[in-house]
């Protein structure tokens, strides 16, 4: 058995319609008697080398160009996740690359000692569409672990890389993928004293941007709705803070109503039923939720101190917030109807901004000590806590859908006359995969949208 081990120690429409013209024709295959996997749930080595063989395009110069540029974002995707360690393709020593219709020449493959192989093809139909094909190898016990063939029409080919790179993490690894995803954050722009903030959205790789509003008004806290389709944000029109929800196909937007106080981080609950915020009134800040149906608002706390960021658990049961009430900032769990609040941050520093994995088994914060801003985890419980990031300011942690990465956004100190920089990054929950995400201007408060169902 070929095995390799990485371990974490710890425990449009996709956003919207599916996208027209793509189809799953072939089923992965059965899982070969001696299989290369990943496991992630044991001690760190090495990334896994892995070799991607640019697809074949055939004679045609389009396609043979696609196939290229396929291979070498599915390779991106992989390696960034940490897990994986794509070849040169100059090294590969099979040429030209191998025929979808014929085995592999595994003894030129493990020569490279490369344990796994994928390659493909696309051909372009009579229609229009694209038949991209792959297949993903165990080069040493020479079985094949994934066949997968999609159609789809030729502007979709990034989408169609992301989906087979998330194909190949799961099959590997045995964990949902997280690259057929998008981010939403806040793009800024413009002097110190004259700050532009515009929602922008993209590709979790950086990809297919673009802006969602002109700056005229400023932007904070977007979020994504379970549904892909929409996002709730808020916007100082007026001068006042108002909930949003934008729906991203159309760019359409819609105030969730006018609350008589400052509002504060919108969120929307498991079921995209309600949100949940914290509102500003008669002198006090408290956690409530919004009936997205009838408008209607519930007040779950009612403390004197200052509740605030509301996150809820994956199954909708609980929330977590931060809330001054002790003293200092800290971290509280309580259940959905505003019951049995306990406090689960107990280390040094104040914490902010908890926000629950998908997987249900961490909460991320922010925590400032010592005037250093840290981003870390700890159990729904407050055990095991860490610290993934740390600096001048990093703040505002947001999970990949698969609940083993989080993005967020460091910013570098002011030198008084040019604003400081502000760059989204990822890391992994090993805490040793940092990765700055590509954005055209500075940015910040990134939202990761769900998996696609």
């Amino acid at each position: 058995m070929t095995a390799f081990s990485l371990a974490i120690p710890v425990p449009r429409r996709l956003f919207g319609r599916i996208l027209a013209g793509l189809l799953l024709v072939l089923a992965a295959l059965p899982p070969a008697a001696a299989e290369l996997r990943i496991d992630i749930t044991r001690g760190v080595v090495e990334p896994l080398p892995i070799a991607i063989v640019p697809f074949d395009g055939g004679n045609n110069a389009q396609t043979a160009r696609t196939g290229e540029d396929m291979a070498a974002v599915i390779s991106a995707d992989l390696e960034r996740s940490g897990l994986f360690r794509p070849l040169d393709p100059r090294s590969f020593a099979q040429q030209p690359p191998p025929s979808m219709d014929a085995l592999p020449r595994f003894s030129d493959w493990r020569t490279l000692n490369v344990p796994a192989l994928v390659y493909g093809r696309i051909i372009a139909g009579d229609d229009g569409r694209l038949k991209v094909e792959f297949r993903l190898w165990d080069v040493f016990a020479e079985q094949q672990l994934a066949g997968l063939a999609y159609f789809t029409a030729p502007a979709n080919w990034r989408r169609i890389a992301h989906i087979i790179a998330d194909a190949i993490y799961k099959r590997i690894t045995g964990e949902d993928g997280y690259f057929d995803t998008r981010v939403v954050y806040v793009a800024e722009s413009g002097p110190p004293s004259k700050r532009i903030k515009r929602l922008a959205i993209m590709d979790q790789d950086g990809a297919n941007h673009r802006f969602l509003t002109d700056g005229g008004t400023l932007v904070l806290t977007p979020r994504f709705a379970p549904s892909l389709q929409e996002i709730t944000y808020l916007s100082f029109g007026g001068g006042m803070p108002r909930v949003f929800i934008r729906d991203l196909d159309t760019n359409r937007q819609e105030a969730v109503g006018d609350f008589p106080g400052m509002t504060f981080s919108p969120r929307f609950s498991p079921d995209g039923e309600r949100l949940v915020l914290s509102l500003a009134m008669d002198g006090n800040t408290e956690i409530y939720t919004v009936d997205l149906r009838t408008r209607a608002t519930r007040r779950l706390t009612n403390n004197a101190a200052i509740d605030t960021s509301p996150s809820y658990a994956p199954d909708g049961r609980q929330i977590v917030f931060n809330s001054d009430r002790g003293g200092s900032q800290q971290l509280y769990v309580m259940d959905a109807d505003g019951s049995n609040v306990r406090r689960i941050s107990h280390g040094q520093g104040r914490y902010f901004t908890p926000v629950w994995s998908p997987r249900g088994d961490q909460i991320a914060f922010t925590k400032i000590l010592g005037g250093k801003f840290s981003v870390g985890v700890m159990t729904p419980e407050g055990d095991g806590e860490r610290i993934l990031a740390e600096g001048f300011h990093v703040e505002g942690p947001t999970w990949a859908p698969n609940g083993r990465v989080l993005m967020y956004f460091k910013k570098d100190p002011s030198d008084g006359v040019n604003p400081s920089r502000s760059r989204l990054y990822t890391i992994d929950l090993v805490g040793r995969n940092e990765r700055e995400v590509p954005t055209p201007q500075d940015a910040s408060d990134p939202a990761w949208s769900p998996l696609h169902p």
